[in-house]
């Protein structure tokens, strides 16, 4: 199947109904022990939108995800969608495009949105997101933006699809809480939560397709 041909069976598989819950709860980290994570929020979520961004690579069909720094915060060190919150006057997706831009580098002129998965409210945070699809039919430069981004890694389809391709494994979530995380290994990296649970709707929608 050619690129062209890919990318209007997944636009057209994008716009009918879609997995939603069903593709995200199978992919929740649950709590080991006692200790529990707790997040009181008193304000409404906020919008945003992330980026699943296709290009294809000497033949393979790849997606950029990025690792985030150290910091005081709720998404430290964790390997993430490009994206973040709306501005003011903004919709989810062209948060997700002009944050791709900022954080990686590419050129939210050059891509072509294919459509969205469903909303994922990110508890830590307090974020609705929006997880835009989009191909850019050039490979692409990226350019990572040093304060955002500690590394930039390039995620394949056929690392959703293979068998297998979902792991288990407990991990140290916010350097106290542990957590049995479903997950994904991508460049040696632990993709869990919120982007595990958004990449696994993706892949539930590519198996219709391919």
């Amino acid at each position: 199947m050619n690129l062209n041909d890919f990318s209007d069976l997944l636009k057209q598989r994008l716009s009918r109904s879609l997995p939603g819950n069903a593709a995200h709860a199978s992919l929740r980290a649950t709590p080991v022990g006692s200790s529990l994570p707790l997040f009181s929020h008193t304000l409404a979520p906020r919008p945003g939108g992330v980026l699943i961004l296709l290009y294809e690579q000497e033949g393979v069909l790849k997606f950029p995800l990025i690792k985030r720094p150290e910091y005081l915060g709720a998404h430290s060190g964790q390997v993430s969608l490009p994206g973040g919150k709306a501005e003011q006057g903004e919709d989810s997706i062209q948060a997700a495009l002009r944050e791709a831009e900022e954080e990686i580098g590419v050129n939210r002129m050059n891509l072509n949105v294919l459509g969205t998965l469903s909303d994922f409210f990110v508890v830590p945070s307090n974020f609705v997101v929006t997880p835009v699809v989009a191909m850019l039919l050039t490979a692409p430069v990226f350019v990572p933006d040093p304060y955002e981004v500690a590394k930039i890694l390039h995620g394949s389809v056929d690392d959703l699809m293979q068998e297998g391709a979902i792991k288990e494994k407990e991990i140290l979530a916010a350097g106290k809480y542990r957590m049995l995380a479903p997950h994904f290994d991508i460049e040696g990296e632990v993709v869990w939560g919120a982007t595990a649970m958004m990449l696994n709707e993706f892949r539930m929608v590519l198996k219709d397709i391919i």
